[in-house]
């Protein structure tokens, strides 16, 4: 069985909260789309606002491998010509060959939306198609609202189907538009559709009850052979169906053509890419892709997964390009900590009594406010100086930090600090827009004479979180810190009562670490 996949990132995924994409994000978004391999690629409305005009001018001179470009519009208005309904002349003059049109076909839209007969409505759908599939066009209807249509008006919504079918209509798209029908309900109303409508049917349904990927599926075992959805589920109001999980269930577990099997390694990838271009965080948890799909935690669970991981995981993780984690932490058992050993080439044996120490005190520094899955790096470094296996880089004498304010100027900050490297005291200085800003310039200026590698290395996140509101001022606060190089991010970890202190503990820890792996290069 084969199944079309239609993207509808660029429009109805433009409408997110908090998404506005430019003409090259779309032009970026829908390279990474044709490269994936999905069929159809909605680049908008061409003449609802400038930016789709401009971008359908700059996708004439694209050269897709897999997909084809649509056009998405509405049916013509009531009671008017088809021929001059501007509209359906702006998707004409989008110059694509594929045309996306949707119409009402839920009477409740038609008398109080519309404000038009019913029978005025079929007419706008008949002719609409019609006058596209005249213009050699391909053309889809997306029958708006049809789940709920069909729910209170079973005959009238089918009548809109009809409608579009006597067009001509290439694909009859049935949408779930407020995203409220349940699973049982899509695969019993698209059984029954089947049984009225010849045209090869589509399924766009909404997330608003957290249903959508689930609806999508169903409605392909009922016979659907066309998707629509958005990348990482981004639309309005809670989204639209993620077309990311619904690849890979349709690849992985009912054996459903949709992109080719090499293209199947690149989800993850594609989907961090737009969540970037998007602006948008990837959801850890998102399935599939998200950075804990394939997470580990609990010792139990990674016991088992390291003698076999079916026994907690529904497919093996670089199928869809990404990859298995065992997750360190108070809930950790032996195994665990084996396990990250083994991968950062640190010896150790379950028996032995390092092996526990390690264990004890990870789960003591967890108590204290730790939390080294969110910070693989200081992990790394924690069990290496535990296992007494790390090179001393620099020794930190002290540090001071001095924020001053004029009273006509901005906020100022400077830090001072004195470090040994070999013996030889350095005593720098160094100004920055913040504490922890100075801190980092400081630190990175006192060793760069000894280290040059890390005028390759920056700060590019910053995060704190008060571990325990109740203690008010004298809470203990938790800093991550994200760094980066040319080839490589890591996170590293602080914890204090004292901000700059917790974020002195993880300036450290990132830099050090960005030691350790350039001297294991050399």
């Amino acid at each position: 069985m084969n199944v079309e996949l239609y993207d509808t990132t660029l429009r109805d995924g433009a409408q997110t909260q908090g998404i506005s994409f430019s003409v090259s994000d779309k032009i970026k978004i829908a390279e990474k789309l044709d490269t994936l391999g999905i069929h159809y690629i909605e680049g908008g409305w061409p003449g609802a606002n400038p930016k789709d005009v401009t971008f359908f001018k700059k996708a004439k001179r694209m050269k897709f491998i897999n997909s084809k470009l649509v056009a998405f519009g509405s049916t013509r208005r009531a009671n008017a010509d088809v021929s001059k309904d501007a509209t359906i002349n702006g998707l004409l003059r989008s110059g694509v060959e594929n045309i996306t049109i949707f119409g009402k076909s839920w009477d409740l839209h038609v008398e109080t939306v519309l404000r038009t007969a019913l029978d005025e409505n079929l007419k706008m759908i008949e002719e609409s198609v019609k006058y596209l599939k005249s213009k050699g066009k391909f053309t889809i209807f997306d029958a708006e609202h049809f789940f709920d249509g069909y729910a209170d008006n079973p005959e009238y919504a089918l009548k809109t189907l009809m409608a579009a079918e006597s067009g001509g209509a290439d694909r009859i798209v049935l949408c779930d538009t407020n995203g409220g029908t349940l699973t049982a309900g899509i695969f019993e109303i698209v059984e029954a559709v089947r049984k009225k409508v010849r045209a090869p049917l589509g399924i766009h349904a909404h997330n608003d009850s957290d249903t959508a990927v689930a609806n999508t599926i169903a409605a392909v075992q009922a016979g659907c052979i066309h998707v629509q959805g958005t990348i990482n589920g981004y639309g309005e109001r809670c989204g639209n169906a993620n077309l990311i999980s619904i690849i890979g269930n349709l690849k992985l577990k009912l054996g459903v053509d949709c992109i080719q099997d090499m293209r199947l390694k690149e989800l993850t990838e594609a989907a961090h890419f737009i969540a970037d271009m998007s602006n948008m965080k990837l959801a850890d948890n998102q399935p599939f892709v998200g950075n804990s799909a394939f997470a580990h935690k609990a010792g139990v669970h990674v016991n088992a997964i390291i003698k076999n991981p079916r026994t907690y995981e529904h497919v093996e993780p670089s199928l869809v390009g990404n990859r298995r984690k065992l997750l360190i932490s108070e809930l950790s058992g032996k195994s665990s900590i084996l396990k990250k050993a083994g991968e950062i080439d640190l010896g150790l044996d379950k028996d032995a009594p390092k092996t526990k120490k390690i264990l004890k005190a990870l789960q003591d520094l967890e108590h204290k406010g730790y939390h080294f899955e969110s910070a693989e790096a200081s992990l790394e470094l924690f069990m290496r100086r535990a296992a007494k296996g790390i090179k001393k880089f620099f020794d930190l004498k002290d540090f001071r930090v001095i924020v001053e304010k004029h009273s006509r100027g901005k906020i100022l900050s400077e830090a001072t600090i004195k470090l040994k490297v070999n013996d030889k005291l350095e005593h720098t200085a160094s100004l920055g827009d913040g504490p922890v800003n100075a801190l980092d310039n400081a630190i990175r200026k006192a060793l760069m004479d000894f280290y040059p590698s890390l005028s390759e290395m920056h700060l590019t996140d910053f995060k704190v979180r008060v571990l325990d509101e109740k203690a008010g001022t004298a809470a203990k606060v938790r800093v991550l810190i994200q760094s980066q190089d040319k080839t490589d991010s890591w996170w590293t970890i602080g914890v204090s009562e004292n901000i700059i202190e917790a974020s002195w503990y993880a300036l450290v820890d990132s830099v050090e670490y960005k030691l350790l792996k350039d001297s294991k290069k050399s």
